[in-house]
Formats: structure tokens, C-alpha cells, sequence
């Protein structure tokens, strides 16, 4: 079976978030179970500059309404076939991805990922340049929604879409379909309209095969108001050919017994090391010492999404405990002077890192007792299960992927061996808080504390698992399971 991966950021080579971890990491674990995999993305001035060893294998010119273009092949690190849509008009720019190095919006972002969609429906169609012809393409985000318009236009190959965060939706005036040249057809409810515009992702959601989602119930989720964000009427209609799949880890990268990031490895057979980690995790970040008391660690965006408002709010009521907070992100300004405040108020039982560290948030995983993530909304997440993946019991809302991935510590769990975290329901301060003061209670117990940690830490979160069930929905497509 052969996959063209198309996206808009693969890690290490591109990333503004998880859909650049889902790319680096997916397609690698697909092709360990046998499927033929070969990833799309746009030639970023980074993304070129990370392969200066390339092939020229295609060059596109006079696609209506588009400048010209070449197809680089190379390889990513982890040895997945990579072909980098080169276009210096669109994408070599300083900046991000998406924005310029304003954070504003570039002006012809429908222009740019409007190519990076018609080149890969190309590839899956008769008039493909390549000797390599896929079965399927695998669309990403709104960036790549238009593929399986153009795909359906084209009687190109099935495609299969994955809503990474439905919050996103490449939202551009109407006139924006004739410079991409769609057919007028395709403009209604029926087709890329959404509200007088024209919507990518809207696109995607219409004219693919099958759509996937990063969590079973984050499916469920976006199929009603307010997590459907305008698109739940037409994601409850193919609600039947809508699946949801578990993001998966790098378990090699976030491993404890291996992880060069910590003062100490160890492992669910030999758990010692983690007090050491909480130790240094208290004096990197200026905490006072002490095993005793429960340390609560954050790394996430500060942001309304990410619930850390609640947080904030209670902390006063959590230093009574007591409990220390390690905090590590970047965000919204005022979310960031509160945290600053508080750190003020609050020295040695509070600590705050504004801005981003890969060896901090390993830190912060493996040395704090607890993790706290009650993001009003988590499409999957992916901070959860490093969490479990390092015996650090998460603190959860339940939404989203939280749910999919998160046993809440009930006595039936705790006695049955399932638990691994804890799950709070109905998004305010005080059920937060009660959330909190549950698994500080339980810290208290020992040994109960030490199965939980156990529990988190045997819990299987690679990617074989979600690559074999993104195979299964490659087949169903292709009709080749019923």
C-alpha cells in the first residue's frame, strides 16, 4: 500500500505544534508495519536548509493561478521518503510557517497552501511526474484541505483527512476560489462555502474518503456545539465514516530509563531515581528541598484554552496544602504576570519559567509528583501521556483526548490496577481544585501512590499502536477491509 503524507510541518525539520510531531512520528511507524509512506511538505526556508542533499524529481509550471514550482526528494531523520514542494515566491520568506515574523497572517497563505493541496492531489492523480504512484492520500489540517477537492475533481486517488484541531479552519474570502481555480460548482453548502467564504478545511471535511480525528472522543466531541465550531452539522452526517485515533508518543525520546535530559534514570522496575529528579527539579528551579510535600508541574502554553487561568486562580488555596507548582511556558501576557506575581508572593513553594525549555519540560515530567492540564479543550494532547510515560500521575479535564487517555483514580481502579490520573468534570476553579486536593490526599498514601505510578508507567502509548489503526482506515478505504 502506498501513502503520500501530505502536510504543512513535520518535525524536526518544521514545527509550531503537535501536527509537526504527529508528521515526523506517524509516517516513520507506518512504514515499520509495512505501508509505503512519503511525506509532502512545503520548502520553508528552514526545511531547505536541513537538506542540502536533494533531487530535483518534478518541476510544475503553468498550473493556473500558481508560480512555478519543483519537487525536491530527499529523506527525514528517521529515513522516511521526503518530497519538499520548492517554491521561493511562496515559501522562503522570514517567519513562520503561517505568519510573518509579526505574527500576523501572511496575505497569501490561501495562495501557498492552496499549491501545497493542488500538488498533492497531483501526485495522486494520472497526471502525476512521478514513476511513484500512491493508493491514497493522507491529508492534514485545513493547510492540505483543499487536496481532496482538487482529488475529486481530478478522479484522482481516495483521500483520508485528519482534523488535528478543528479550532483552525483556513477561512478566505469567496473571490479566493476563482484565484485557485475550483469550479463554481463546488461553492455551496454542499462543497468549500462556509458562511459566504471559503473554508479549507470546510473542503476537506466535504470531499474526503474518510475523516480521522486524534482522539476517539474528540470525535465525538466536535460533532455538537461548541467544540464543532460551525462544522458539526456536516461531521454528525459523516459521522459514519469518522474515526478517532489516539496521537501516539516517541517512546525512544521520552524514555526515563534512557532520558539524558535527567540527574537520574530509572524505571518502572526501579523507581528510585525519580525522588533524585524531584531534587534537581526543585533547584533548577529554585524550590525549597524536600520529598515531602507534593510538587505540581505545568509546561504548556498560557493560554485561555489550556485552562492555566483556573490554575492561577487557585494557587493561594493550594500553597495551604502545602504543595509546590513548577511552571513552564509562554502565552498570553497577562496569564504570564499573574504566574509572575504569584512566584513573587509565593517564593520557594511556586516557580515559573516564561518561555520554553526541551530540557526543563523533561525535567518538569520526570520530577514532579503530579501534572496538571485542565485545558478547556484537548484535541488529543500529548503532555498526559509523557506524564504517565514518567510516572507522574496527570490532573485532567475531562474533554478530548484527556479522557481517551486518562483512568481516573476510583477505589474500583485504584483496586483493579487501571488508574492513571485524575479526572475532573464541569470546567471551574473549585472543581480543579477538588481535583487537586484528591491526588495530594492519595500522595499521602504511600504505597497506593506508588501502584498509581506504576500503572501510568505500564501503559502502551506508541505509535505502532495508532499507525495500525490508520492502516485498518487505509484499507476500509480502499475498500480493502469491510
Amino acid at each position: 500500500m502506498r501513502v503520500l503524507f501530505a502536510t504543512s510541518e513535520v518535525a524536526p525539520l518544521i514545527k509550531t505544534g503537535g501536527l509537526a510531531d504527529v508528521s515526523g512520528a506517524l509516517p516513520a511507524a507506518l512504514r515499520a508495519i509495512g505501508v509505503d509512506v512519503r511525506v509532502l511538505v512545503p520548502g520553508y526556508t528552514p526545511v531547505l536548509a536541513q537538506m542540502p542533499q536533494h533531487t530535483v524529481v518534478a518541476r510544475f509550471t503553468g498550473l493556473p493561478g500558481f508560480p512555478a514550482a519543483r519537487l525536491l526528494s530527499g529523506e527525514t531523520e528517521n529515513d522516511v521518503p521526503l518530497l519538499v514542494l520548492d517554491c521561493p515566491e511562496l515559501y522562503q520568506r522570514e517567519g513562520g510557517p503561517y505568519q510573518d515574523i509579526d505574527g500576523q497572517d501572511w496575505p497569501d497563505n490561501a495562495l501557498r497552501f492552496g499549491l501545497l493541496s493542488k500538488v498533492a492531489a497531483i501526485l495522486g492523480s494520472s497526471a502525476s511526474p512521478l514513476d511513484w504512484h500512491p493508493d491514497l492520500v493522507h491529508c492534514n489540517d485545513w493547510q492540505t484541505g483543499l487536496a481532496p477537492a482538487y482529488l475529486r475533481f481530478a478522479h484522482g486517488v481516495p483521500s483520508v483527512m485528519t482534523v488535528h484541531n478543528l479550532a483552525f479552519q483556513g477561512i478566505f474570502p469567496p473571490e479566493t476560489l476563482h484565484e485557485l481555480h475550483l469550479p463554481p460548482s463546488c461553492f455551496g453548502i454542499d462543497g468549500v462555502e462556509y458562511y459566504g467564504n471559503l473554508s479549507f478545511l470546510k473542503a476537506g471535511l466535504f470531499y474526503a474518503d474518510h475523516l480521522t480525528t486524534v482522539s476517539p472522543n474528540y470525535a465525538r466531541e466536535i460533532q455538537q456545539e461548541p467544540l464543532g465550531f460551525g462544522m458539526q452539522g456536516l461531521l454528525s452526517l459523516r459521522r459514519d465514516s469518522l474515526t478517532g485515533i489516539l496521537n501516539g508518543i516517541d517512546m525512544h525520546e521520552w524514555d526515563p530509563a534512557k532520558d539524558a535530559y535527567l540527574a537520574h534514570q530509572y524505571s518502572v522496575a526501579h523507581m528510585v531515581g525519580k525522588t533524585t529528579n524531584k531534587e534537581a527539579l526543585q533547584r533548577r528551579m529554585g524550590l525549597n528541598l524536600g520529598a515531602e510535600v507534593p510538587l505540581l508541574g505545568v509546561v504548556s502554553r498560557f493560554t485561555h484554552q489550556k485552562g492555566l487561568d483556573l490554575l492561577l486562580e487557585i494557587v493561594p488555596r493550594l500553597v495551604g496544602f502545602p504543595v509546590q507548582l513548577a511552571m513552564l511556558g509562554t502565552g498570553d501576557a497577562q496569564l504570564q504576570n499573574t504566574a509572575r506575581e504569584l512566584l513573587l508572593r509565593y517564593p520557594g513553594q511556586i516557580a515559573v519559567h516564561i518561555g520554553f525549555s526541551e530540557e526543563l519540560s523533561h525535567m518538569i515530567e520526570a520530577g514532579a509528583d503530579m501534572f496538571v492540564m485542565p485545558s478547556r479543550f484537548e484535541p488529543c494532547g500529548l503532555n498526559q501521556l509523557y506524564s504517565q510515560r514518567y510516572g507522574t500521575p496527570p490532573i485532567v479535564h475531562a474533554t478530548g483526548g484527556l479522557v481517551d487517555s486518562v483512568v481516573d483514580a476510583s477505589a474500583q481502579t485504584l483496586k483493579d490496577a487501571t488508574a492513571s490520573g485524575f479526572v475532573f468534570s464541569g470546567m471551574s476553579a473549585d472543581n480543579l481544585f477538588g481535583a487537586i486536593r484528591r491526588a495530594v490526599e492519595l500522595y499521602r498514601e504511600a504505597p497506593k501512590w506508588k501502584a498509581l505510578c506504576k500503572n501510568c508507567m505500564g501503559k502502551d502509548f506508541s505509535w505502532q499502536r495508532s499507525a495500525e489503526a490508520y492502516r485498518d482506515v487505509y484499507l476500509k478505504v480502499l475498500k480493502q477491509l469491510p
